[in-house]
């Protein structure tokens, strides 16, 4: 493919197994993390194995626009130097649809001395946020937001409170990452708590809290739901990131769906991230379970809704609701696109999605000369897995493949390289 996407490619399956060795690139959340971490410790970083996709590149671009060096000597490293201190941009930060970077930034931000606004496009306008600016309230932070959702102003003062602070986290454990990265600059100790049981993804939280020790922070785990954190700041320091376990899924379903083998060259068992557990799901096609908990592998939902599609019986996810408030309304789109492709294939069910599943599913379509068209609602992960399902159904279009850019830019790349014929649509 080159580099710049048509507004729809057509995929033609292959009708042979899929194997060969595929690098995924570097975690989009680890990468954001220690992009953050690095900027608030003093002195130079290098931070190798990094994503560089949008989400990244508008983290990096917002940090250069708060007076920290940011360089990139090659494709996969970035080299950040900073005084361990944010300064008040000039306007405010734009973060488009990047939703790690607009929370964490907004917990960060309040250690500047001034106003800073952070604002994303219209989709990030439509994503909440009223959980964590109400804590950063409770912790004496001037933050607003009048509709709840980005643009949130902040008048930061340079400092961070202290004390005991509770956080409603059900909707999106980043609420809480985005406070812990921040707390090791206030007055005093602070206790950041859950307010309730329900967190979004608790996994992403022990991504967090790896990444601020690595760069100095004293935080330990006081109970079930709470964190303490002392006001230790950070120092600069050489982090390595791991693969992407969310994009590692694609090249699980490559394999399930074809039969082929791909080396990844990581190991799973040497996976951090939550997604990971996607993996065991994926393996266990044609039989996939009945009911499937997506609660702590949020990402990999759409991914394995797909393969469930062609699986031996129907198969429920549950646990899923908060996939309703990700880059678009992740299950009434994988409801719509899969019963685009075949009518009837998938249902809502409260916030439950229902996959009807079909083991003959590409038997059925095999003679269907119109394309169906996939339509991506600019959400990067809606185009790479149902880009799965042209590996076994034949006309399928994804519109705006150049949302993937998102956090894998080499998708489409990826699936030339291990045979699959791509053209413009």
């Amino acid at each position: 493919m080159t580099k710049t996407l048509p507004p729809a490619l057509a995929i033609t399956p292959p009708n042979r197994p899929l194997s060969g060795r595929v690098s995924p690139p570097g975690s989009k959340s680890i990468t954001n993390r220690a992009l953050l971490l690095a900027a608030l410790a003093e002195g130079t970083s290098r931070l190798t194995g990094a994503l560089k996709s949008k989400d990244t590149v508008l983290m990096a671009r917002a940090l250069r626009e708060m007076g920290v060096t940011v360089e990139e000597p090659d494709a996969t490293t970035f080299l950040v130097t900073s005084t361990g201190r944010l300064t008040a941009p000039e306007g405010p930060l734009f973060l488009g649809n990047a939703g790690t970077a607009t929370r964490f930034l907004t917990a960060a931000v309040a250690t500047v001395e001034g106003t800073v606004i952070v604002d994303g496009d219209e989709d990030m306008r439509v994503r909440p946020i009223k959980p964590l600016v109400d804590a950063l309230n409770a912790l004496g932070i001037d933050a607003r937001s009048p509709t709840g959702c980005p643009p949130v102003t902040i008048v930061g003062t340079g400092r961070f409170g202290k004390g005991r602070v509770e956080i409603d986290a059900s909707l999106s454990s980043q609420y809480v990452s985005a406070l812990l990265m921040a707390a090791p600059f206030g007055d005093g100790p602070i206790e950041i708590a859950l307010a309730g049981k329900d967190i979004g993804a608790r996994g992403y939280v022990d991504l967090t809290l790896a990444a601020m020790r690595a760069f100095g922070a004293d935080v330990n785990e006081s109970g079930d739901g709470s964190w303490l954190v002392q006001p230790t700041g950070y120092k600069a320091t050489d982090f390595h990131i791991e693969p992407d376990a969310s994009a590692a899924t694609y090249l699980w379903g490559i394999e399930a769906l074809t039969g082929g083998t791909i080396d990844l060259g990581v190991a799973t068992e040497a996976f951090t991230q939550p997604d990971a557990a996607a993996q065991a799901v994926i393996a266990s096609f044609p039989n996939m379970p009945a009911v499937i908990d997506g609660s702590q592998m949020q990402d990999a939902v759409p991914t394995m809704a797909v393969v469930a599609a062609f699986n031996n019986q129907p198969v429920r996810f549950v646990g899923i609701a908060n996939l309703r408030v990700k880059e678009t309304d992740r299950i009434r789109a994988v409801a719509n696109e899969l019963n685009r492709i075949l009518p009837g294939l998938a249902t809502e069910e409260g916030d439950d999605l229902v996959i009807g599943s079909d083991p003959k599913l590409a038997e059925k379509l095999d003679g269907r000369n119109s394309r169906i068209k996939i339509e991506t609602y600019h959400d990067h992960r809606i185009a790479m897995s149902f880009a799965l399902a042209g590996l076994l159904v034949p006309n399928i279009v994804i519109l705006d493949p150049a949302c993937t850019g998102k956090t894998y830019p080499d998708y489409w790349d990826m699936l030339e390289s291990l045979g699959v014929t791509l053209t413009p649509a």
